[in-house]
């Protein structure tokens, strides 16, 4: 589609912006300086080390990337957890980025950049009028409001009623116009419903939709593709393999990073993790879950279904168990009685739900496929245990406290029994069959152009246009900060 065009849409727009960044003293980071850090200037990554990661600072804006140092609070090493043999059970290494490090303390934020940063460039927002819209099933709408906060843009999140208490706290804290909408994680539908009402009421409403705005998927290909190339490259030993990479499905901005890492490995295999609970792309179903932060009962506009290789349900108790797991002082007692590396030990709390959820779909994926010590399975360890605090202390009013015995029976049932269930490796045809579904939602409900639909299975320019615009990007954001003209 050669019409998509990212030049200058509303020069007073632009102009507002760019008076909004000099009063906020706000300079836009490059997709180029998120993707390699180390070149961020001298004098911003020293001046890093004196904020705190959850501070809403303008220059927080250039933690949005894989490496920061919890301990220096300068960039570091990529943030990863690699879960041994000793827990997963199987032979093959399943390593995660951590998302627990960005600003929020999930990686959501760098799809909100991704959505933002071209419409602050491009004029196509005004800070002096829009309010800026997050729909959301979690922590997207956390990332918005955090980077509107920065430019004191007016925040406005939309999210399931029934997400955690720690999601709504935070938004309220930080200063969000909240509307909570009927039902949960898998009611997508319902928050567009409510971007609709907002926009029929007023054109200052501005939807920054993750599911259909490609900033979201081209910051995961640009940063968080390559930095798993870049890791893998790093921890490879002999003959080992970069062979799987496990994504839940979301609003389909993460797992986009799986059309970078098919152009540096051709043999890898995709696999697409959803609630058994609603097991959209599995068997075309619908219904509620409790994997917060996989939105779903609808395929993403933004979603490349032709690079997506398989995709595995994972019933939603199964994580909240492993959630008590990895969490509960007794359970960590008896991981160590175990022989498991206290170290490990200590971070498995880097995993919220969705990160279990990507995990024991890795392990499935690993037994599905025979893998062996020299296949290598990246994932996405999304957000920690912080956002979920509340869950537990549910869980343990609800069906009591945690013991040994409980820690020993969640691990050998859902971990080390972990089958090849409700888990199905795509052929063309099944493949087609749920890009087919984008019609129903984006064609008949969202007014999208049927045209593009076919495009995106047909058109094998489509998504190189998509992901090559980051270079246009950057030039633009280059230009702006020039003309922003801070230091």
């Amino acid at each position: 589609m050669s019409n998509w065009d990212w030049s200058i849409q509303n020069q007073d727009f632009l102009n507002r912006t760019i008076k909004r960044c000099q009063k906020q003293n706000v300079i836009l980071p490059t997709f180029k300086e998120l993707k390699h850090p180390e070149t961020i200037s001298e004098k911003i990554q020293s001046k890093l080390k004196d904020i705190d990661f959850q501070e809403v600072h303008p220059l927080n804006l250039f933690r949005i990337n894989w490496r920061n140092d919890n301990e220096t609070k300068g960039i570091g090493e990529i943030n990863y957890l690699e879960i041994p043999k000793e827990i997963t059970g199987v032979k093959a290494r399943i390593i995660g980025l951590v998302g627990k490090f960005f600003p929020t303390g999930a990686h959501k934020v760098g799809a909100t950049y991704g959505c933002l940063a071209p419409y602050l460039v491009s004029g196509r927002f005004d800070p002096d009028y829009h309010k800026a819209v997050w729909p959301s099933t979690g922590n997207y709408c956390r990332g918005g409001t955090f980077n509107s906060a920065l430019l004191s843009v007016h925040p406005v999140a939309i999210l399931p009623e029934e997400m955690s208490q720690e999601r709504f706290d935070w938004l309220k804290d930080h200063g969000a116009e909240i509307y909570a909408t009927p039902g949960c994680e898998s009611n997508v539908k319902e928050i567009y419903d409510k971007c609709h009402e907002l926009e029929a009421e007023s054109d200052e409403y501005l939807i920054f939709n993750q599911f259909d705005q490609f900033g979201n998927s081209v910051w995961h290909y640009e940063i968080t593709g390559y930095t798993i190339e870049t890791l893998f490259n790093q921890l490879k030993q002999g003959n080992q393999r970069l062979s799987g990479y496990v994504s839940a499905t979301g609003s389909a901005g993460t797992i986009a990073a799986g059309d970078y890492l098919r152009e540096k490995f051709p043999l890898i295999k995709i696999l697409a993790t959803e609630a058994l609970q609603c097991p959209t792309l599995l068997m075309n179903g619908f219904g509620g879950h409790r994997i917060e932060g996989i939105g779903d009962k609808h395929i993403p506009w933004i979603h490349n279904v032709k690079n997506t290789d398989a995709v595995a349900a994972i019933d939603d108790e199964d994580t909240l168990r492993i959630l008590r797991l990895f969490n509960e002082p007794v359970a960590h007692e008896w991981l160590n009685n175990k022989g498991i590396d206290k170290n490990i030990i200590e971070k498995l709390p880097y995993l919220g739900l969705s990160s279990i959820c990507n995990l024991l779909s890795s392990i499935k994926q690993a037994k599905y496929f025979d893998y062996n010590e020299n296949d290598v399975i990246f994932t996405i360890f999304t957000d920690s245990a912080d956002m979920y605090l509340s869950r537990l202390q549910e869980m343990n009013e609800s069906w009591g406290a945690y013991t040994k015995q409980q820690a020993e029976i969640d691990w050998t049932a859902l971990i080390k029994k972990q089958s090849i269930d409700y888990f199905k490796e795509l052929t063309y045809t099944d493949k087609k069959a749920i890009h087919n579904l984008k019609y129903f939602t984006w064609i008949e409900q969202q007014g999208k152009d049927v045209e593009e639909l076919n495009a995106q299975w047909y058109d094998e320019s489509y998504w190189k246009e998509r992901f090559s615009v980051v270079l246009q990007w950057d030039k633009m954001i280059e230009e702006f900060n020039n003309q922003v003209g801070l230091e």
